[in-house]
């Protein structure tokens, strides 16, 4: 009778250390090639979003099919909690942030589940099934709730980023939270979408924000405390190099930059290479003359220490919030018959550019879609030179790309079997006025803008040694309403010899990579609006992907 409890007790302890160990990531995957997991945002440090997986493949895509669909679930009921302030405050979502996808998240696939995030959210859920494990929500004290990339792993800790700008650290195995540390004050307009990034024992921490002048800033923090390990800001302080191409210290010290990419990382050399956003004020260029390093650029960094190796500016002196917070992809290529380390980019203002990720030094730089018309030129450094007859005007000035960008957010996809860089695009025009203001000028102040004509979305298969368009594919029905490309989701290529994207009315596509011929398709009620992932589990390839507030997962069926 007596060895009843013990024999029960016993049989809990094993299931719970069973359950810790299955929600436990093995660091070593988080330099391989993704296969039965899919351990960070990019799937691997590359940022490349290709898989080695051929199970789905040219001769069998027609046979893809659901496997299951899971709703994210927002109530409060039965939610491990965690926040800044005692109870929610209300929010509300943006304009467009279902439309345009309330999943953003690029999932985490660890020993057999699921953890993906919304603003204010994260879920684990069952990749097998699409049952939900566990489900947590932050109650938050404010902030911009425009979308939330996707968390990180460290063991079994998760790291989840928050609109009001703290980093929370979560149980894998439950939900529960650990800790939390602020980024950066939500009372500043700062706030945060990224997903972080574990490397070794750093977490790469991302920082939002661009209604006011503020610091910008990139850190490392101790994924055990969550402490700051080091801070990279994204503008030069009084004395630094780069201060000479800011108006004063002063100017550059709130000048904006902000990281909102998930960074990739080459271990052999120990670089972060990191994507800076616009500078500020937004649109007054005159007021912050000269290129405005680092911001718009491309940026290798130690990663153990954050002190800057070497920068590339992919816009000098924006005066349209091109950004170039976009993917910077790593692989590596023969290039005049010698191999090479490299770093490529689709920026949003429309130009792709290739680079020697070891030094910085630029050796393509190309337009990758027809319509922009900002610039004069390109100087001997690869950048483009800003046409100042290009920036808003009390009249106005005629720009592409527009708002939007040519490619924005969403992560394009390189396979190293085709040797090409994919991406979706979008092209078309708008009218940039500025206006005068009484007192200082801040974020956007004293500028308007109107979109006055669109061209198209396509799909873009890109020859990286050249920068040359190998095919395009039009979206039907985009020529006079093209979708922003982060409305599209990113894009997904595998060793079955096959490209995954999303397109304009819902649709999801599999194409040849080669050409850029249809294979297959599906539709939802919203655009994609996240990047799918694949992953290998009990012998089975599974694809899973976002549209609108629904997680897809699917699967061949014979």
């Amino acid at each position: 009778m007596k060895s009843a409890p013990y024999c029960s007790w016993a049989l809990m302890a094993v299931f719970a250390v069973t359950a810790l160990a299955q929600a436990e990531l093995d660091p070593a995957l988080l330099g391989k090639p993704p296969v039965d997991a899919w351990p960070t945002y990019h799937g691997d440090y590359s940022g490349r979003h290709y898989s080695t997986l051929n199970q789905i493949n040219q001769s069998n895509v027609k046979n893809l099919g659901l496997a299951w669909v899971y709703r994210a679930n927002r109530s409060q009921q039965g939610a491990q909690t965690g926040g800044s302030v005692p109870e929610a405050v209300e929010v509300h979502l943006g304009p467009g942030a279902l439309a345009g996808g309330f999943l953003k998240s690029t999932p985490l696939m660890v020993n057999g589940v699921l953890y993906f995030s919304a603003p204010d959210y994260a879920w684990a859920v069952d990749a097998r099934t699409g049952k939900e494990i566990w489900h947590f929500f932050w109650k938050t004290s404010g902030g911009d709730h425009i979308g939330n990339r996707g968390l990180a792993m460290y063991g079994h800790w998760l790291y989840l980023e928050t609109p009001d700008g703290f980093i929370v650290s979560l149980d894998a195995a439950t939900g529960k939270e650990r800790w939390h540390k602020q980024i950066a004050d939500v009372k500043a307009e700062y706030f945060a979408t990224t997903s972080p990034t574990v490397i070794g024992n750093h977490v790469i921490v991302g920082l939002s924000g661009d209604a006011l002048d503020v610091p910008a800033w990139l850190e490392s923090r101790d994924p055990e405390t969550g402490d700051i390990q080091w801070k990279w800001y994204t503008t030069p302080r009084a004395g630094e190099p780069g201060i000479e191409t800011w108006p004063d210290a002063f100017t550059a010290e709130h000048g904006g930059g902000m990281p909102w990419q998930p960074v990739t990382y080459d271990p052999q050399l120990n670089l972060i290479y990191v994507t800076t956003g616009n500078p500020n004020p937004v649109y007054r260029g005159d007021l912050r003359k000269g290129s405005n390093l680092y911001t718009a650029s491309i940026v290798a960094l130690n990663a153990d220490t954050g002190k800057m190796v070497w920068y590339f500016q992919s816009s000098p002196h924006d005066t349209h919030d091109w950004d170039a917070a976009q993917v910077p992809v790593l692989f590596d290529m023969n290039i005049d018959g010698q191999p090479r380390k490299l770093v490529a980019q689709a920026s949003r203002n429309g130009f792709f550019f290739l680079l020697d990720r070891t030094n910085g030094k630029n050796l393509v730089t190309t337009r990758f879609v027809e319509s922009p018309n900002w610039f004069k030129g390109v100087n001997q450094r690869g950048e483009p030179i800003p046409d100042p007859d290009k920036d808003s005007q009390l009249g106005g000035s005629l720009i592409s790309p527009n708002n939007g960008g040519a490619a924005n957010w969403t992560p394009p996809t390189y396979d190293p079997e085709t040797e090409l860089f994919y991406l979706n695009t979008a092209q078309g025009y708008e009218i940039h006025y500025q206006y005068p203001i009484d007192g200082p000028v801040f974020g956007s102040s004293g500028h308007t803008s109107q979109a006055v004509g669109g061209i198209e979305n396509s799909l873009r298969a890109i020859d990286p040694r050249t920068g040359k368009l190998r095919w395009v594919h039009k979206y039907a029905g985009s020529e006079w309403n093209p979708t922003r490309p982060e409305h599209l989701g990113g894009l997904l290529s595998t060793a079955g010899k096959l490209l995954f994207a999303g397109a304009p009315g819902g649709f999801w596509v599999a194409y040849n990579p080669e050409n850029g011929r249809q294979l297959w398709h599906i539709t939802f009620d919203y655009d994609v609006s996240n990047t799918p992932i694949t992953y290998l589990l009990d012998g089975v390839q599974y694809m899973v992907l976002a549209a609108g507030d629904a997680m897809y997962a699917f699967r061949v069926h014979n």
